[in-house]
């Protein structure tokens, strides 16, 4: 009897037991379950790099060391980054927004998302989609707090970056010629951005044409007012920094705005804009290019749709977990309604240009953009304009090639050319990391001395 007992007990305390550890095991929360990454996550947030680098928890060689490596920035070297390279070129050519980093750091702990190995594992959202509800609210309310966009009756759209969103856009309107044998012609006035050109002739579809600059075709035989035409505007302009509007017009004329730089650390938000199919990038919103998002307001609803269908097609929508990191980080820029990042960035560029101004005012070989201060709704005054890039003119004759005139000084621009420009201009990066600006000023101050050396021995 007594052994009978025993193994009635046996029995039942190795049900509960494996009750327990199932039970425990697919369904109980775990409070120890982010100890190991929250661990690697401030053992790569602690390595100092000597302030000339970084260390990430995806680092190569992370695995098997306790310690993630240091990544120097453009011209560092050394295990930790402390030693800066002789007579290294300087990388202006990049328009990666490094330059709100150090904002993003004294944010770690608001900013920071820790995910989870079966977070959002589906291809959709519960209601079907492939949008989050939420971050959607908060695209809305950031546009609010900042006043730079109208969002009321716009549906709103995301993208693997204003590049995708780009290619949907001229995707989608380019279909309402579907009824006309000529393809549609797509145009943005000199300069422009060159993706612009760059997407149209790699794409090479049969319902577009590239055809270059639209203050040419407006003036042109060609412009009939009955040819289809996509106009693309940008505004704040990449790469002279300027507020821009649309050139042509007419019931044959279809717009694509790109705002992507209208924020307040570059320019001053003069209004709300109100059109019918706006794109922006988190690239130049929070600075975290490598995110590859963006997002599109769009006014119609077959435009939408047709943008839609595109996105699906070519990457069933945003990934879920980057759509998690912008929606944190988002979240972080509305609480104060943007006030500490959009100063902290505002602040950043305009000492920035400052530098740049006093550098080049003692230059007659080579000048700046100029553009008229205009008042900001979002700062309440009347501010400078504080672009992303120095538009620099080599003012010579004999200085025909600009890009490189620099680029025989060590700093590696963009050629205007490649803007549809003229040589005769080269684009500057002011918005990557401090060491990077830092460098471009040293570089700048030996190639404008040069100028007066040699002007003191002629």
């Amino acid at each position: 009897m007594e052994r009978k007992l025993l193994l009635t007990v046996s029995i039942i305390l190795n049900l509960v037991f494996t009750f327990h550890i199932l039970y425990r095991n697919s369904t109980t929360w775990n409070p120890t379950w982010t100890s190991r990454a929250a661990i690697e996550a401030e053992n790569a947030a602690s390595v100092s790099c000597s302030g000339h680098g970084r260390a990430y928890v995806d680092g190569i060689g992370v695995l098997g060391i306790k310690q993630p490596p240091c990544e120097c920035n453009n011209c560092y070297t050394g295990k930790d980054c402390s030693i800066l390279l002789s007579d290294c070129p300087v990388n202006a050519n990049s328009g990666d927004p490094l330059f709100l980093e150090p904002f993003w750091m004294r944010q770690a702990e608001s900013s920071a998302a820790l995910v989870s190995g079966w977070h959002r594992m589906s291809y959709i959202y519960q209601d079907g989609t492939y949008m989050s509800e939420a971050l959607e609210t908060v695209i809305r309310k950031l546009h609010s707090v900042v006043g730079n966009a109208v969002t009321d009756n716009r549906f709103v759209i995301f993208g693997s970056g204003s590049t995708q969103l780009l290619a949907a856009a001229v995707h989608a309107l380019s279909l309402t010629n579907s009824s006309s044998s000529q393809p549609a012609r797509l145009l943005a006035s000199v300069p422009y951005y060159t993706m612009y050109k760059e997407q149209a002739e790699f794409f090479d579809s049969v319902h577009l044409t590239f055809e270059g600059d639209a203050f040419a075709w407006k003036n042109s035989e060609r412009n009939d007012n009955t040819t289809q035409v996509i106009e693309v505007v940008t505004s704040p302009n990449n790469p002279d920094g300027k507020l821009k509007r649309a050139v042509l017009d007419g019931p044959n004329v279809k717009v694509i705005h790109d705002y992507a730089y209208y924020w307040p650390y570059f320019s001053p938000i003069t209004r709300p804009a109100d059109d019918e199919l706006s794109l922006f990038s988190l690239s130049k919103t929070t600075g975290h290019a490598g995110s590859r998002f963006g997002w599109g307001l769009v006014k119609d609803k077959t435009v939408y749709e047709n943008m839609k269908k595109y996105i699906t097609l070519t990457s069933m929508g945003v990934s879920r977990t980057t759509q998690l990191h912008v929606l944190q980080l988002l979240n972080v820029v509305v609480r104060d309604g943007g006030d500490n990042i959009f100063h902290f960035g505002h602040e950043t560029l305009k000492k920035r240009w400052e530098t740049l101004n006093k550098v080049f005012s003692m230059s007659t070989r080579f000048s700046l953009q100029k553009i008229k201060p205009e008042y900001c709704n979002y700062f309440k005054k009347v501010r400078d304009f504080t672009p992303s890039y120095a538009w620099v003119k080599c003012e010579r004759p004999e200085d025909a090639n600009c890009y490189e005139i620099f680029r025989e000084a060590k700093i590696t621009g963009r050629d205007g050319k490649v803007f549809g420009s003229e040589e005769s201009l080269v684009r500057l990066s002011l918005i990557r990391s401090q060491d990077d600006f830092d460098h471009l000023i040293d570089m700048l101050k030996k190639l404008v001395f040069q100028e007066g050396a040699e002007a003191h021995f002629i």
